[in-house]
């Protein structure tokens, strides 16, 4: 059964759709978690995976021995903190893409069995426990377990929180067969369900795949443990301890029963107090124990424009103001909530058609920010926002923003943007969500503030359609595409440089100059050791007098997929220095050009062909050149080893620092097999090792 399930899920994926180099692809790890303390045998599933015999976490209490092909024994230290973790294979081809592995405390791990399809041949499990098993295609999953009157027990499924492509729909059922609860998206598409049991008894909770596929691992935890749905306020003060109210079941001897209700059942409350991490708006992070992967029903790089943390799961905004909570009642336009500048204002739609309405008065004239996070801390509402003068004539309209291409997706629901305000003047804030839903889970925070430039840097993994790791072949290069999201005015330029690189293992500084986009390249010597870990990479820019120095936040694409909602954010950004020669490489000269606005320069671009069979031609194309560059395609005669490259300055290029990275693309004969004897030509396409260019303004006339 379990051989059927694993081929069904290889079948599921959708084949590489170019042609290139093997890069190991990791599809699937199974079972999804285990418990501190723990050693459990996982299996692994993927593409290139060959000689894949190390299994690395990026937690050192979590370590995995090699037992046999595509199978682990993972060991979890009892100190290992519950939360997710990124597991990643390394073999002959280098390291792969990460899959999320769950560490939980005072669960009891079950592995599912078979034939337990209907509530007769239902498989029973304790409370308190995670249970490990696999989609089955048509066919339900159904479990028993006994529960106390009075009870309360939750029910939830995490699959598509812990990479997995399950779309699960849940059923609570009593000995009797009647339908307690049933849900089907509650985190993203994982659901949850709960109750308090009317009586002593068993109880039956059934999981099907709503996509009708076998194979996809899942993990069901069924507790009567605290479980938290959220916190408030979700915006702290930087350097400040604050006091929060953590919402959720079974909380403990020191919760109170709240107003707030999820479900039809009342939440506990619990006041805790928390003290964000001193770095959070120095280095722009985003600190997380959970990954936050549950914020839509794809995985988005959601928090790729948010600063904060995670407190009891949730994620909180860090801010540099006072904090505010929201006053009901304000739904009332004419008797609005006065909010001071600067402000950051933790809100919730408490309820169906809750409107929210702010008054601010700014105290200058000017350009000034209004931001609203909702999706970027888990908030279930898609607000927009809109700002009307005295006269009750509409200023501006915010809504959606963000970047989406290639496989990131920054995209979000939440409204941004700055609007030009004048001073002593009385304007009103409308926050609302866009389809009037409201209740506990529907909460917010509203900044607003004189503009002040800023940007978020991000790199994921260059692979189509993926999903793949960064993998660099001696004497070769790889390079990660880098997104900014430029924020109140900020064009840059950005300075991107590496450290934590080892002996062999090369970056030179990248500029992105009034730009959203641009590549690193990563390039190592004939001669590098294998290697492989997390470097990290800082972006660095100025806004008036001011130095930013920002992490550049590293992604991963999920699915092997062309769906753009299918990235998330890793805590490291892991490197290999793979043991076989790349076919070829490329070294533009010179590597430093100063440049004229309108003017043209050439580029000679030597072609090192390190395989002695590849001989033929090898085509250079720009690779995410600036928008002020051009460059035709040109090729590198067979059996040749340059070709001259002529780069087209715009006259309206902006003075200043670019980087420019070509595109190499050949036919080579390949087989994973040294000794076969066909070498069929694979299309291999590999970076050049980056040119910086100064552009000068022409002289005045």
């Amino acid at each position: 059964m379990r051989a059927a399930l694993a081929l069904l899920a290889i079948i599921a994926l959708a084949p590489r759709a170019r042609a290139d180099l093997p890069s190991p692809r990791f599809d699937r790890l199974a079972p999804l978690g285990a418990s501190a303390g723990s050693t459990v045998t996982v299996e692994v599933v993927g593409a290139d995976i060959e000689g894949a015999t190390r299994l690395l976490f990026d937690h050192a209490g979590i370590s995995a021995k090699h037992v046999k092909d595509r199978t682990f024994a993972v060991t979890v230290a009892a100190d290992v903190p519950a939360g997710t973790y990124d597991a990643r294979l390394v073999g002959t081809y280098g390291v792969s893409n990460p899959r999320m592995f769950a560490v939980s405390r005072g669960l009891t791990e079950v592995a599912e069995k078979s034939g337990n399809d209907d509530r007769a041949t239902a498989q029973p499990v304790p409370l308190n426990c995670a249970v490990a098993g696999f989609s089955k295609g048509g066919k339900e999953a159904v479990f028993r377990f006994a529960a106390k009157k009075g009870q309360r027990v939750v029910a939830e499924c995490l699959a598509q929180r812990l990479d997995s492509q399950l779309d699960a729909n849940l059923t609570l059922t009593d000995a009797e067969g009647k339908q307690l609860a049933s849900n089907g998206d509650y985190f993203g598409k994982d659901p949850l369900v709960e109750f308090v049991a009317p009586a002593d008894g068993d109880y039956f909770v059934a999981l099907n795949d709503l996509s009708f596929r076998g194979g996809l691992p899942f993990r069901l935890v069924v507790t009567d443990q605290p479980h938290v749905e959220n916190v408030f306020p979700r915006v702290v003060q930087a350097g400040k301890t604050s006091e929060l109210t953590v919402f959720g079941r079974n909380l403990g001897a020191g919760a109170k029963p709240s107003a707030l209700a999820v479900n039809d059942l009342p939440l506990d409350a619990l006041v805790e107090r928390v003290t964000p991490p001193a770095d959070i708006l120095r280095r722009g992070r985003f600190a997380f124990a959970e990954h936050p992967t549950g914020h839509s029903v794809l995985p988005t790089a959601a928090t790729c424009t948010l600063h904060g943390f995670q407190h009891r799961g949730a994620p909180l905004v860090v801010s540099d103001t006072a904090v505010t909570l929201e006053q009901e009642p304000n739904d009332d336009p004419r008797k609005p909530q006065k909010l001071a500048l600067p402000g950051a204002l933790a809100g919730r739609f408490d309820k169906e058609r809750d409107a929210d309405w702010f008054e601010i008065e700014p105290p200058e004239n000017g350009s000034y920010s209004f931001e609203v996070y909702c999706e970027r801390i888990a908030g279930r509402a898609d607000p927009y926002l809109v700002v009307f003068d005295e006269k009750d004539s509409r200023v501006a309209e915010l809504d959606d923003f963000g970047i989406r291409t290639n496989a990131f997706d920054g995209h979000l629901r939440d409204p941004q943007g700055v609007v030009t305000l004048s001073a002593k003047r009385t304007y009103r804030v409308l926050v609302q969500d866009r389809y009037k839903r409201g209740g506990a889970r529907y909460q917010y925070v509203l900044t607003v503030r004189k503009a002040a430039p800023d940007f978020y840097p991000a790199v994921i993994h260059h692979q189509n359609p993926g999903p793949g790791g960064t993998t660099v072949r001696k004497g070769g290069a790889a390079y990660l595409d880098v997104i900014v999201h430029n924020k109140e005015g900020f064009s840059g330029p950005v300075t991107i440089s590496a450290s934590g690189l080892p002996k062999g293992l090369h970056c030179a500084p990248v500029t992105i100059n009034n730009d959203s986009r641009g590549v690193v390249v990563l390039w190592a010597d004939k001669d590098a050791p294998e290697w492989v870990g997390p470097i990290v990479l800082t972006a660095t820019g100025t806004s008036g007098d001011a130095t930013i120095t920002r992490e550049v936040r590293p992604y991963t694409r999920v699915w092997n997929s062309t769906d753009l909602n299918s990235s998330r954010p890793t805590r490291e950004l892991v490197v290999a220095v793979a043991g076989e020669a790349a076919p070829f490489a490329l070294a533009p000269a010179p590597e430093r050009v100063e440049v004229e606005a309108g003017k043209n320069f050439d580029l000679v671009v030597n072609c090192e062909r390190l395989w002695p069979d590849v001989k033929g031609t090898v085509n250079l194309i720009p690779l995410s050149f600036p928008g002020p560059f051009r460059a035709p395609p040109v090729a590198v005669a067979e059996g040749k080893g340059a070709a001259t490259v002529t780069v087209e300055v715009q006259a309206n290029a902006r003075p200043g620092t670019y980087t420019l990275v070509l595109t190499g693309q050949a036919q080579v004969p390949f087989a994973k097999d040294p000794k076969a004897a066909a070498r069929p030509n694979t299309l291999v396409p590999l970076p050049s090792r980056p040119v910086t260019v100064v552009v000068t303004a022409p002289p005045k006339k």
